[in-house]
C-alpha cells in the first residue's frame, strides 16, 4: 500500500492510495481526511485503505492522475522528527564536522537529535537558504513512521510499531553545526527543514525490499545531473530501525506519526567523486570532502549554491520506489 499528501490548501493536506505504479490515486477522505487520522486510527483506517488500493490496481474505481507536484510531504507536519545514527562509516567521515568525540558511544548505542516538524518540505518545493555562504549540503536517509511506542519498548515492539517507510534529505547548513553544538543545546539553524518524498509505503508492499528492520534499496543522488551516489541503505547499516526506535523509548513513550531517519546512507568504500556508473559514492557532501582532503589534502566538492538542482529517489530495477525528490537551490526573499 502507497499513500501520499496531495496539496488541498489545507495544513495537513489530503490523504491519498496510490497505485503500485505511482501513476494513478484516489482520494482517502472517507477513510481518513490526513495520513495522521489514519495513524492515530490504524487499526481500523490500514485494512480499510488496503482495501481502497486493492480496488485501485484493478480499476474498480474512479481514479485520478497522481501528479507529484501537487504531493507535499506525506506528514507535511508531526508531532515528531528523530534523526538517528545508523550508519558507522558516515558518522566516521564527518565526525570532526559533528564535534562528536566518543566512538565507543557511538558503536554502541545510537546518537539521536530532536528536529523541527511542524514544517516539513514538499518533495518539488525549492530549498530556501537565507544566505549564499553556509554551506549547504543533502543527506540522503530512509525514514519510517510508528504507531503509539510505549517507554522502554522492546525490539519486537519496536518493529511492530514500524507503520510505514520513505526517504527524506535531512538539509544540513554546515556552516551552523559548530555553532549550534558548542551552544550545549544541539542542532537548530544547521538543521532547516527536511524534505520527503512523495509516497510512504507500507513493509509489507515492500517484499523482500524491506527486512531484517533495513530498506534493502540504494539510494541515488544527483546534482545538477551528475551522480554523488547511490548507496545500498541496507549494507553497513549497523543501528537498524528497532534499534533506533528503543534507543528512542528509554525516557518516553512516542506518539503516533513519530517519524524515525536511519541517518545519512553510507557505504564504507575507497571511492572518491566523480563516480563512475555502477559506482557507490555518497550520501552528503560533506563524506565525499572528508574523502578528498585525506587524498588529496583539500576538499574539491563544493557545497550546493543557488541554482543547483538535487534529485534524489530509492531505486529499484530503475523504478523509484518512493517517487522523486527534485528541487532546486533558492536564496530567500522576503
Amino acid at each position: 500500500m502507497r499513500l501520499a499528501s496531495l496539496d488541498n490548501g489545507r495544513p495537513d493536506g489530503q490523504l491519498v492510495v496510490v497505485s503500485a505504479d505511482g501513476r494513478r490515486c484516489v482520494s482517502a477522505g472517507r477513510i481518513a481526511p490526513s495520513l495522521q487520522a489514519a495513524l492515530d486510527d490504524w487499526d481500523r483506517a490500514a485494512p480499510a485503505l488496503a482495501e481502497l488500493a486493492s480496488r485501485l490496481e484493478s480499476f474498480d474505481i474512479a481514479e485520478q492522475i497522481f501528479d507529484p507536484a501537487r504531493a507535499m510531504a506525506p506528514l507535511p507536519r508531526a508531532y515528531q522528527w528523530i534523526d538517528g545514527s545508523g550508519y558507522l562509516s558516515h558518522l566516521e567521515r564527518v565526525r570532526s564536522l559533528k564535534g562528536s568525540k566518543d566512538a565507543e558511544l557511538q558503536s554502541t548505542r545510537p546518537l539521536l537529535y530532536q528536529g523541527g516538524s511542524d514544517s516539513f518540505l514538499a518533495p518539488t518545493a525549492p530549498i530556501r537558504i537565507p544566505e549564499a555562504d553556509l554551506a549547504l549540503d543533502f543527506e540522503a536517509e530512509v525514514a519510517v513512521i510508528t504507531g503509539p511506542v510505549p517507554m522502554r519498548a522492546s525490539r519486537d515492539e519496536a518493529a511492530s510499531a514500524i507503520r510505514l517507510v520513505t526517504i527524506c534529505n535531512d538539509v544540513s547548513l554546515r556552516r551552523l553545526v559548530v555553532d549550534d553544538l558548542q551552544n550545549g543545546f544541539g542542532f537548530f539553524h544547521a538543521k532547516p527543514s527536511t524534505v520527503f518524498a512523495p509516497l510512504v509505503v507500507t513493509p509489507s508492499a515492500l517484499g523482500d525490499k524491506w527486512r531484517d528492520n533495513r530498506l534493502h534499496l540504494p539510494v541515488r543522488v544527483e546534482v545538477n545531473g551528475t551522480l554523488y551516489g547511490q548507496p545500498n541503505a541496507g549494507t553497513d547499516m549497523h543501528f537498524d530501525f528497532a534499534d533506533l526506535i528503543v534507543e528512542a523509548t528509554r525516557t518516553r513513550p512516542l506518539a503516533a506519526g513519530t517519524i524515525i531517519g536511519g541517518g545519512t546512507v553510507s557505504n564504507r568504500h575507497d571511492e572518491s567523486l566523480p563516480i563512475k556508473p555502477d559506482g557507490i559514492g555518497f550520501g552528503c557532501i560533506a563524506e565525499a570532502r572528508t574523502v578528498e582532503k585525506l587524498k588529496f589534502g583539500r576538499a574539491r566538492t563544493p557545497f550546493l549554491k543557488p541554482g543547483d538542482a538535487i534529485r534524489i529517489a530509492a531505486m529499484d530495477d530503475g523504478r523509484s520506489v518512493f517517487g522523486d525528490m527534485q528541487q532546486t537551490v533558492e536564496l530567500f526573499s522576503r
